[in-house]
């Protein structure tokens, strides 16, 4: 809490602002440094040994309180009573439409599927949804979504899950079969997706 009130500190500043010492300051930040969760940069002031300053890191930052989903919730509660379900259905449209364009800029036809799978299990982790893929015993594949960072206007809307299925099936090909069998809205643990290819 005082690195984040206060920026980065050296541990003999936070030990000060603590009540205790510079060092046992130094065995927390140290502690917490093997979690990740701050880092040390050492700036040179003068003569002498550089002082190590301590800041959190991204995984910290995140341990702090947000609102941003309760305050998307109630964007898309003003937006579906203020304008009507046309004007959400375009909303979502229009995300679905820039996140297709994105996926298509990296997920190229002549790729085999396998491949396909791949970047797009890697462009979904990059944007939280901490993905994998497998290939099954049948030849099938298996894309997998361990955290879903859209949950909570997801559960709200649910034409965002619609949109995004609609994404992967356009990326993927009209030649692929995309069957959500997982799915975290509807009480699942993650949400997983059964993908081959369409014989014939």
């Amino acid at each position: 809490m005082a690195l984040k009130m206060h920026g980065a500190l050296s541990s003999a500043v936070l030990g000060k602002q603590l009540g205790t010492t510079g060092e046992a300051a130094r065995q927390q930040l140290a502690r917490l440094a093997d979690e990740g969760l701050v880092v040390a940069t050492s700036e040179a002031k003068g003569v002498g040994r550089p002082t190590q300053s301590w800041s959190l890191t991204p995984a910290a930052q995140a341990r702090f309180p947000d609102t941003h989903a309760a305050l998307t919730v109630q964007l898309l509660g003003i937006v579906k009573a203020s304008l009507g379900d046309v004007a959400l259905d375009t909303l979502i449209s229009a995300r679905e439409a820039e996140t297709r364009a994105a996926y298509e800029a990296v997920i190229a036809d002549q790729m085999s599927l396998n491949e396909k799978v791949a970047a797009l299990a890697d462009l979904r982790s990059a944007e939280g949804y901490m993905a994998d893929w497998r290939e099954e015993a049948d030849g099938s594949l298996t894309l997998i979504e361990n955290h879903c960072p859209i949950c909570a206007a997801a559960t709200a809307c649910q034409g965002f899950c619609r949109a995004e299925l609609d994404v992967f099936r356009a990326v993927l090909g009209p030649e692929v079969s995309v069957v959500r069998d997982e799915h975290i809205v509807a009480g699942g643990r993650r949400c997983s997706y059964a993908i081959r290819e369409i014989d014939g």
